[in-house]
């Protein structure tokens, strides 16, 4: 029996968290992680502003306290004075995953130019993987599935491919995925039998 996964799940917005219009984030990825994992999962959500201390005790709670395997934030990732979630994730941080930020910027250039400004990191805290994903819907999707040609067949995997295995090889549960959505991918010997 699989243990559960525990996801934080956390929108990072001035207006939306001040109730200016509502947030779409928390709900994209619920949708997603309820269409993408087939194993028991549960969130732990976060509604709150661009503000570098408010999002670094955010993640630190979803980790420490909350005992979060995966969190997941959107929004704050752009050049703009407001956008500091790399750096509060950086900032929380035990080890750099820049495997996950470089891939999420040429998952969205196939899209559209402005990738190049955004500036998703991935970190490892304590046994946690926490991703800056892009802020809007549409973003979080392609990112985390990949990239399909018209035919459906996936053309570039997106990041989550490689989150199960990450979250083994720190201590986490072995989560498993609906592979019409996403195809976990582990090494053969890390591969447990259904």
């Amino acid at each position: 029996m699989n243990e559960e996964l525990m996801v934080g799940l956390v929108s990072i917005s001035d207006r939306a968290s001040t109730g200016v219009y509502e947030d779409k984030g928390i709900p994209a990825l619920q949708e997603w992680l309820s269409s993408a994992l087939t194993s028991p999962w549960r969130a732990e959500t976060r509604l709150i502003a661009d503000d570098q201390p408010t999002i670094e005790q955010a993640l630190i709670e979803l980790v420490d306290q909350a005992g979060c395997h995966l969190v997941l934030t959107t929004g704050g990732t752009g050049p703009a004075l407001r956008d500091v979630t790399p750096e509060a994730t950086l900032a929380v941080a035990d080890k750099e995953m820049p495997g996950f930020g470089e891939e999420m910027r040429r998952i969205s250039l196939n899209f559209v130019p402005t990738a190049i400004l955004s500036r998703q990191v991935a970190v490892i805290r304590k046994q946690a993987l926490i991703i800056n994903l892009p802020g809007q819907p549409k973003s979080i999707k392609e990112t985390l599935e990949g990239v399909r040609a018209a035919d459906g067949t996936v053309s570039h995997v997106g990041i989550f491919a490689a989150v199960p295995y990450c979250i083994d090889l720190i201590g986490g549960p072995y989560a498993e995925t609906n592979e019409a959505v996403i195809k976990a991918f582990r090494p053969k010997s890390a591969i447990r039998p259904k």
